[in-house]
C-alpha cells in the first residue's frame, strides 16, 4: 500500500458500505478526487476530513490528471475516489493508462458494487440451483455504444439473471430487448433505486408492468434493473436447494451423514 495514487471503490452509496482499506487511505490522503454526481459528500467529509477535495463532476481526464500531477510533483498522496467498485463502468483506464505513460505507480481497491447492494436491498440471491447459476452485467447502448454481440437482445437469449446498468432512462427498450430474447412478460423483475442510500427505492413486478411502475415513480437515474427467474424464488419458493449444507452430500470439510 506505498503508492502515492490510489484508485478506490466507494462502494454502492452508503457511507459506511466502504471497505476498510479504502476508509484508510481515506483519512490518509492529501488529495481527494471524488465522482461528486454520484459518491456521496459525507463519506468524503468523514474520512478525508483533512484532505484537499476535488469534485471530478466538471472535470475532464486532463484536469483530473492535472491535479494528480501536482499532487505526485509534490510529493502528496491522492486518492481517486470512484462510485461503487471501479471495474464495473468505472471509467478508470483511460486514468490508469495516463499514470503508466508518465511512470507513476498507483494501486486498484475493490468497493462493493451496486448490484450486490440492490441484491441485499432485494434480500434477493442472485443464483439458485435449477433456475440461474450465471449473472451478466451489462447495460443498454445509448450515448456509450455497445458491440453488437452484447447486444442486449442477444444476451437477453441466454435467459441468466441479468443486472442491467446505466439505462433505468430507457426502461420501455430495455423491456422490449429482454422480450426479444429468453424472456417473456411473466418474467419478474426489479428496480433498485440509490441502493443502500436513505432514500433507497425498490420497484418489484414483471417484464408486463416494471417499466409502468417505474415511469410512475419517476426514476429516470441512479438506478439498476435486475432481471430474471430468481426473482420469482420468494413467491413462487424454490424450486432446488443447495447442496452445500445437505446432510447427504459430502466433500472436502463433512462427510456424508448417509453411509
Amino acid at each position: 500500500m506505498s503508492q502515492q495514487v490510489s484508485f478506490v471503490g466507494a462502494g454502492p452509496g452508503a457511507s459506511d458500505l466502504i471497505t476498510i482499506r479504502g476508509a484508510r487511505l481515506l483519512r490518509h490522503a492529501d488529495v481527494v478526487i471524488y465522482a461528486g454526481s454520484l459518491v456521496d459528500r459525507e463519506l468524503v467529509r468523514r474520512y478525508a476530513a483533512t484532505a484537499d477535495v476535488y469534485d471530478s463532476a466538471g472535470m475532464t481526464l486532463d484536469e483530473v490528471m492535472g491535479v494528480i500531477m501536482d499532487a505526485v510533483s509534490a510529493g502528496r498522496s491522492v486518492v481517486r475516489l470512484h462510485t461503487g467498485d471501479p471495474s464495473i463502468y468505472g471509467a478508470i483506464q483511460e486514468q490508469m493508462e495516463a499514470l503508466d505513460r508518465l511512470g507513476v505507480t498507483y494501486q486498484v481497491v475493490p468497493g462493493v458494487t451496486s448490484a450486490f447492494a440492490a441484491a441485499a436491498a432485494l434480500k434477493q440471491e442472485l443464483t439458485l440451483p435449477e433456475v440461474s447459476q450465471s449473472v451478466i452485467f451489462t447495460r443498454m447502448e445509448g450515448r456509450t455504444p455497445v458491440p453488437e454481440r452484447e447486444s442486449l437482445s442477444r444476451i437477453a437469449g441466454i435467459g441468466a439473471t441479468l443486472v442491467i446498468y446505466l439505462s433505468v432512462g430507457m426502461i420501455d427498450r430495455v423491456v422490449a430487448e429482454l422480450l426479444a430474447g429468453a424472456y417473456s412478460p411473466e418474467t419478474a423483475a426489479a428496480v433498485v433505486c440509490r441502493a443502500s442510500w436513505e432514500d433507497e427505492l425498490i420497484i418489484e413486478g414483471t417484464l408486463a408492468d416494471i417499466a409502468a411502475k417505474v415511469r410512475e415513480a419517476g426514476i429516470e437515474r441512479q438506478a439498476l434493473i435486475i432481471v430474471g427467474d430468481v426473482l420469482a424464488a420468494r413467491r413462487e419458493g424454490l424450486k432446488a436447494r443447495s447442496l452445500l449444507y445437505d446432510d447427504s452430500f459430502s466433500h472436502g470439510f463433512r462427510g456424508s451423514a448417509i453411509g
